[in-house]
């Protein structure tokens, strides 16, 4: 999955599940502070995440995400201009 298709898969997640106004999902956004997503939040995300790609998140993964764009890392991989 390409970083655009893997952000647009994230972002109507955020949307669906928690009702996020889709203008305040950037790739800079906090998870935690600037869209309110709390730690039980943070789990169905994974949850579904799971359920739509067949890949689970590691605890070391899943601990070092803040960001939406260390959501779309974790899928595609560091981008190279990181």
């Amino acid at each position: 999955m390409d970083r655009n298709a893997a952000y647009g898969s994230i972002r109507k997640l955020l949307v669906e599940l928690f009702e996020i106004d889709p203008e305040k999902i950037t790739f800079d956004a906090n998870l935690y502070q600037d869209l309110d997503i709390d730690s039980i939040d943070a789990i169905d995300l994974a949850v579904e995440f799971k359920k739509q790609t067949g890949r689970q998140l590691a605890p070391d993964e899943f601990k070092k995400i803040r960001t939406v764009g260390d959501v779309v890392d974790v899928v595609c991989g560091p981008s190279e201009a990181s």
